[in-house]
């Protein structure tokens, strides 16, 4: 199955194989049909995107096929990949890439998934039950990409909100932004976005900063020592995984590699996860453990440069701009969306339950 053209592979991926149905999802009046030829898959993703499941058969702004099929060996697809050098920090290759005529071809060096997509074509062929994760991404990433395409920028932070006002957080990495966030959503706010936002001005944006952010259908994913210190969040691990972490040292605690899904509606109670709102503030961690007390700064990002990485964050390899669009992502891009947004920063000693108290008090000055 030659990688000639996006079109081309998915006509040939499609030859012979039967849907055995679709997926539809409403991102915030963006709708996405997923079809796929494994009943399962669909089960497993309308599962994951309980919150975002609408019924019927409404007119979809994208399509993507989820192919079940062995992993495709490079040399099949007839296609010279180019690794993509890892993020600043990390060595390990994880994706290789090829430029079609009409789109890009992705593929994770792990699992073997291949990911095709350009115009109106979107694929994830592979072994997608065994990585249906993989697949999460891919369908989040196309939302991603016409949101950037429309205006937005990027941001590598967490958001929260409380009717028509909004504060996103975002810290270096290890800093707990989503652990943070889910602290603030203890104190009767809605969940955003974990990982994520897409932020632009707009005319539903806060009256002051006139920013809206918008989020990511993707559940946080948080360690341990984040479930053990939030009694929301104990529906995630069973009472044998939470005494053996329990016992363990605070500081092992907290750098263990164990991740878990948090679904907001089991934690948090139905209706509490929606995809856009108002930005306040935007928020940065840049604390310590045994730091001291906890100090709330705000600050000037043009004279603190030295912020600007902790939120600024590139689209990667599956944002392929629209043939009219002319993305601008550099630091000047940010210090004009973010001028007349309030940012604050948080050092001194890392206590969530303080800062929590913090930022709602910041949401409803």
């Amino acid at each position: 199955m030659p990688l000639t053209s996006a079109k081309a592979f998915l006509d040939a991926a499609l030859d012979g194989r039967e849907i055995a149905g679709s997926l539809y999802l409403d991102f915030g009046g963006y709708v996405t049909e997923v079809r796929s030829d494994s009943g399962k898959l669909l089960r497993n993703l309308g599962d994951y995107f309980r919150d975002f499941r609408t019924n019927g058969r409404p007119n979809a702004h994208t399509v993507i096929h989820a192919l079940e099929a062995p992993a495709p060996e490079p040399a099949a697809l007839g296609a010279e990949f180019t690794p993509k050098e890892p993020d600043p920090g990390k060595t390990r290759i994880k994706e290789e890439y090829v430029q079609l005529p009409d789109g890009r071809a992705v593929r994770k060096r792990l699992t073997g998934m291949l990911f095709v997509f350009g115009d109106d074509v979107n694929v994830a062929f592979g072994p997608c039950l065994e990585n249906d994760n993989q697949v999460v991404n891919f369908i989040n990433n196309r939302f991603i990409e016409w949101t950037l395409d429309h205006d937005s920028l990027l941001f590598h932070a967490a958001g929260v909100a409380r009717g028509e006002k909004g504060v996103a957080f975002a810290g270096f990495s290890g800093m707990g932004k989503s652990t943070l966030a889910l602290h603030v959503m203890r104190l009767h706010t809605d969940f955003v976005s974990n990982d994520r936002l897409m932020v632009k001005r707009g005319p539903e944006g806060d009256p002051r900063t006139g920013l809206v952010m918008y989020g990511v259908a993707k559940m946080p994913r948080i360690n341990p020592g984040t479930v053990l210190h939030n009694p929301s969040l104990t529906p995630v691990m069973d009472e044998e995984e939470r005494d053996r972490f329990a016992a363990m040292p605070e500081n092992e605690l907290w750098t263990l590699e164990h991740k878990y899904d948090a679904f907001i509606d089991e934690c948090f109670g139905e209706g509490r996860f929606r995809l856009a709102a108002p930005m306040s503030c935007l928020v940065l961690l840049n604390w310590k453990r045994g730091g001291g007390e906890l100090i709330v700064n705000q600050v000037n990002l043009a004279r603190r440069d030295d912020l600007l990485p902790a939120f600024m964050k590139s689209p990667g390899l599956f944002y392929r701009p629209g043939d009219s669009v002319a993305p601008d992502f550099s630091e000047e891009a940010y210090l004009e969306l973010l001028k007349n947004c309030p940012v604050y920063e948080l050092s001194g000693g890392v206590d969530f339950e303080r800062a929590a108290e913090k930022c709602i008090a910041l949401i409803e000055a």
